[in-house]
């Protein structure tokens, strides 16, 4: 059989980094192959080569047996390669069909294109309405219309860059079905993840890159996650590990938040409340767009509320701004890197300072102390393992796992009494991962209460004592973590905050809304 994509010795560097070296593998007809990698492996610069953002220094691409050297999107669209980013471009003004429309080069008339949409998104197990607003959506069903926007093009090859990291479990199994399907169908799908237990249980063969240089292929369905971790970093994974310890006294308690968003499309919280106590870690899942961004506002103090509905240690700083906050204790690390944790064009000296100048006395009458700044941003890369030729580096040259690593250390090493984090994770290898979670394991072992939103269950699982789900602006009660199966985690995710979902008589009714749900009606 014939191969679809023939990728040979495909180079790209760029000053001072090579960021592929030398690249080959293949994909056949009808395969999901993966392509795996630690942050700053060259996955990104590869597939951009393939999708026509980038073109090679040296090397050959073949696609159908003919030579394939996309020199714009444009020209790969049209030759049957189709992506979807980790990151939608989608305008949450416009409608399904207008955001569907703006991506293709000769849309048809709108009526036409909406029934095209209906008709090819209940085809593939992605119902979508087409009238309905991008800003009215949720995550999973904004992926849906990057998905059909790619579809109605007759790809044959579709490229996904970290489809799930967005969607609950049971949005997980759609998605899959749908990509089986198109393999049934004889559609080739290139899939990036950091999760490999998905790319175990999905994919039929996989690539995997090292400092831009493929190290290895295999069937992933014949590896464990663990030694396909191995094959990423080249070296044995750590496991998180977490002390056994009684959680302390309560350290934060929040009650009747109620907050607006902080978008025009954002979720406002709706009489949110819980407790954390000193050594617990509390875990708060939820889909994009449920309200993590403003909880992490309401928490952090960028946006103010009544003065009781936040206390720290019995105090009420509702009312309190973040470095008021950030004196008492109460640290942040919000979920955009770059513009929000760190600013892109400051090197990380000045990054350090930017959230821990009071706490790390970094400023004197006024002026920086630039010698202390110097320090307390090489204690956070040599503790931090952040791999960058030094503190005067720009926060925007570093990949993201090490950008991360910064901004979670920066936080961690201010010694905080309560540390919020969103995200922790987010598109970061497995070694940056494990790490990270170690560092909030330790913070909490230390006496500290520490609340991790995430969208990562498997994140959450890990290193949680009590789990909670965000849904629409609502906190479910927080209930201990072991023991909750991803069926019920699901389940809560998409609304079922009172319920006993292990045993109640309604789970499966409520599964099938939630996996079914009707074109144009509201989620559950």
């Amino acid at each position: 059989m014939t191969d679809l994509l023939t990728i040979q010795g495909l180079t790209k560097a760029y000053p001072g980094v090579v960021a592929n070296d030398d690249v080959s593998f293949a994909i056949a007809p009808g395969e999901i192959h993966a392509l795996l990698g630690e942050n700053g492996a060259g996955k990104s610069t590869l597939v951009k080569m393939i999708y026509g953002l980038v073109k090679p220094d040296a090397g050959a691409m073949h696609l159908h047996g003919q030579p394939f050297t996309p020199p714009e999107p444009r020209a790969a669209r049209a030759a049957g390669v189709a992506m979807v980013f980790q990151h939608f471009s989608l305008f949450e003004a416009l409608s399904v069909a207008e955001n569907v429309g703006l991506g293709m080069e000769s849309p048809p008339p709108m009526n036409q294109l909406s029934r095209e949409i209906r008709e090819v998104s209940h085809a593939y197990g992605l119902p979508l309405d087409p009238r309905r607003l991008v800003g009215d959506l949720s995550a999973g069903e904004r992926q849906r219309v990057e998905i059909v926007r790619c579809l109605l093009q007759d790809p044959k090859l579709l490229i996904m860059d970290e489809p799930t990291s967005v969607l609950t479990p049971q949005e997980v199994e759609i998605l899959f079905a749908t990509l089986n399907k198109l393999k049934s169908e004889g559609t080739s799908i290139l899939y990036i993840s950091h999760k490999l237990e998905e790319i175990r249980a999905l994919c039929d063969g996989a690539t995997i890159l090292r400092r831009g240089k493929v190290v290895g292929s295999c069937d992933p369905r014949q590896q464990s996650a663990a030694e396909l971790a191995e094959l990423m970093v080249g070296e044995a994974l750590h496991v998180p590990d977490r002390a056994a310890s009684e959680p302390g006294e309560v350290v934060l308690q929040v009650a009747g938040l109620t907050s607006e968003h902080v978008s025009t499309f954002g979720t406002r919280l709706q009489n949110v409340g819980f407790e954390v106590h000193a050594g617990e870690v509390l875990g708060i899942g939820g889909v994009a767009g449920n309200g993590q961004d403003e909880l992490l506002s309401a928490l952090s103090g960028e946006t103010r509320g009544a003065r009781e509905t936040v206390r720290l240690r019995g105090d009420p700083v509702g009312h309190l701004g973040p470095n008021a906050r950030r004196d008492r204790g109460m640290l942040s690390a919000p979920e955009e890197r770059l513009g929000h944790a760190a600013a892109p064009d400051m090197s990380l000296t000045e990054n350090g300072v930017l959230s821990g100048w009071q706490r790390e006395k970094l400023t004197s009458g006024g002026f920086v102390r630039w010698g202390a700044a110097r320090a307390f941003a090489e204690k956070i890369i040599e503790g931090f393992d952040v791999r960058t030729p030094g503190t005067h580096v720009a926060a925007r040259a570093l990949s993201g796992g090490n950008l991360q690593k910064f901004v979670i250390g920066r936080e961690i090493l201010q010694r905080p009494d309560v540390l919020v984090v969103n995200q922790p994770t987010w598109g970061v290898d497995a070694a940056a991962a494990a790490a990270i979670r170690q560092a909030l394991l330790d913070l909490a072992a230390q006496g500290a209460a520490v609340i991790v939103i995430s969208q990562d269950l498997d994140e959450l699982m890990e290193v949680s004592d009590r789990f909670a789900a965000l849904n629409a602006g609502h906190l479910s009660a927080p209930r201990p973590a072991r023991g909750l199966t991803i069926e019920q985690i699901g389940l809560m995710l998409g609304g079922a905050h009172d319920m006993d979902v292990a045993h109640t008589e309604d789970a499966e009714q409520i599964k099938d809304m939630y996996q079914n749900p009707k074109s144009g009606e509201p989620r559950p």
